[in-house]
């Protein structure tokens, strides 16, 4: 299996990158890195060239630059050639921290779009209570969506968990102010009819504040509600971490209680950190791409490297064309 990285996408890169396509290798004997930027950057942190393939390039897409026209003008871009390889059949999967917009667009413009998707989805998996996580779809690749666009998104969503995250029939959900099946707009109503209408487990309209709880596995809603949701849950736990460590280092009493939990805090960190659950999937292509947190770490690529590794082998993106196939 050969995987292809954007090396120079994200905060960190490429040295971040770097060490977890290192990890990568070191953990799975069977996988192929291909990394994708500058040779003399990504051989600085290069410690095994074991399966690995360098494509040398010095352009990058930035976070500033507007993604159509980097996608348009930036053609040796490390993203772009990233995006080709997995095109033209030469990669299984992309890997990218970089401009988010830039390689959903890239990924529509190079790749293509699975027939009868119009709207590809970008889709993060969110830390919950349990441990267990759920896949919000779509969190931000579309602000104006249709009701058929959404139904495609329930089922793209339960296909990934169900083959990646293997639940047996995941639970899927619809964003909504309520919970009654007649509340919301006219885009949640007709989708509603069409969730509850679809071969999946729809529980229903869920609210935002029973997300964390794990009230479904997948939960269906438009971009611009999708990016609010995504923006509000990441800037939550980091308002609480960071005030749980003021109020713990505020005194010497509360510094030793501190020292004396620090093991329950790590347990409670690990389990609401975003690098645990790899990156968010584009859903709707014609390849696995997949999206990185711009400030990934080691171990945040690590885990997106296993997340389309599980990708490619359960063949997502096949069952997902046949089952829009079926469905028309």
């Amino acid at each position: 299996m050969r995987i292809v990285i954007d090396a120079m996408g994200g905060d960190h890169a490429p040295k971040e990158v770097v060490k977890g396509a290192m990890a990568a290798i070191k953990s799975y004997k069977e996988l192929h890195i291909v990394l994708v930027g500058d040779e003399v950057a990504i051989k600085e942190s290069l410690t095994d060239e074991t399966r690995v393939t360098i494509i040398h390039t010095n352009e990058k897409i930035e976070s500033t630059d507007a993604p159509v026209a980097a996608i348009r003008r930036k053609k040796n871009a490390s993203m772009v050639l990233a995006i080709k390889e997995v095109k033209e059949g030469r990669a299984d999967a992309c890997i990218s921290a970089g401009n988010t917009g830039a390689l959903m667009t890239g990924g529509i413009l190079i790749s293509g779009r699975i027939k009868g998707i119009e709207r590809p989805a970008l889709a993060p998996m969110l830390p919950t209570l349990n441990g267990n996580g759920f896949l919000l779809i779509d969190a931000g690749a579309n602000m104006d969506a249709k009701p058929e666009h959404l139904l495609h998104y329930g089922i793209m969503g339960s296909i990934y968990m169900k083959k990646v995250r293997d639940i047996d029939r995941p639970r899927v959900g619809l964003l909504n102010v309520g919970t009654e099946d007649d509340k919301g707009t006219e885009l949640t109503k007709q989708t509603f009819e069409l969730l509850k209408n679809a071969n999946l487990n729809f529980v229903g309209n869920i609210e935002a504040r029973d997300l964390l709880n794990g009230i479904a596995d997948v939960v269906v809603c438009d971009g611009f509600s999708g990016n609010i949701v995504l923006k509000s849950v990441e800037g939550t736990a980091l308002s609480l971490f960071s005030l749980m460590k003021k109020e713990l280092t505020s005194t010497v009493f509360s510094k030793i209680a501190a020292g004396a939990l620090k093991p329950r805090f790590k347990k409670i960190k690990e389990q609401m950190d975003y690098t645990e659950y790899g990156g968010a999937c584009l859903f709707g292509l014609q390849a696995p791409i997949i999206k990185a947190h711009g400030s990934s770490n080691e171990n945040a690529i690590l885990n997106s490297v296993r997340q389309a590794r599980m990708i490619v082998e359960e063949k997502v993106v096949e069952t997902i064309k046949g089952e829009i196939v079926k469905g028309e």
